[in-house]
């Protein structure tokens, strides 16, 4: 369990500054509600997204993420809405995109920040409507998806910067988590070491009883 959240909320006391982010994660789950969850790389965004929709009525549904940060413009679009045969060199068939995948269920967007203008303008009308074209196509697809969308930038920033769509933001920005990294929270280290001794120990069959105190200094 990660954080405290990946997932079953019981299974162990959470860290006390994931506590808030733990009940934002109880209340919002049974919504439909878009989720924006910002942080810094490692600060656990996808748990959060796992942990949204596995305690969420879509939890049967498919869970599905894209990477924006990992593909080109048109690889991403591609990957995001699917291509008709031929839309580019190498479509040689109609592929289902990721949304359509995640028909029912989650889609989380990592790296969200990074999509380009044209991806952009696409995934506000499917929040606005659910529907969308896939690429080189003329077919409306209708989709009802959940979307948690993660940035490690503050998305705030980027549109004063001119870099990312306000009407965008402000859709996908329907509930908003914030991750601290963990140097702004060193009060969750002790609990963090005390889990990863658990989980470690056991895996390796030893029988570990915690860290001596000048370690968990160092840590």
């Amino acid at each position: 369990m990660t954080l405290g959240l990946k997932l079953k909320f019981c299974q162990a006391p959470a860290p006390m500054r994931a506590r808030p982010v733990i009940g934002v994660v109880k209340r919002v789950s049974p919504t439909k509600a878009t989720v924006l969850v910002q942080g810094e790389a490692g600060t656990g965004k996808a748990h959060v997204a796992q942990a949204l929709h596995e305690a969420s009525p879509r939890r049967d549904r498919p869970f599905v993420r894209v990477n924006c940060a990992a593909m080109s413009e048109v690889l991403l679009e591609s990957e995001l809405f699917g291509p008709e045969q031929g839309a580019f060199a190498e479509a040689d068939e109609r592929r289902i995109g990721k949304l359509e995948l995640a028909d029912g269920g989650t889609i989380h967007v990592h790296s969200v920040e990074r999509l380009p203008a044209a991806v952009q303008v696409k995934l506000l009308r499917v929040l606005q409507s659910g529907d969308f074209e896939r690429v080189g196509g003329s077919e409306t697809v209708h989709v009802d998806v959940r979307v948690v969308a993660a940035s490690q930038r503050d998305l705030a920033e980027e549109v004063r910067a001119g870099r990312f769509r306000d009407d965008l933001y402000y859709r996908l920005n329907v509930v908003s988590v914030s991750l601290p990294a963990l140097r702004q929270r060193k009060g969750d280290i002790p609990a963090l070491v005390n889990h990863f001794i658990e989980v470690h120990a056991a895996a390796v069959g030893k029988e570990v009883t915690g860290v001596s105190p000048g370690t968990l200094s160092a840590l």
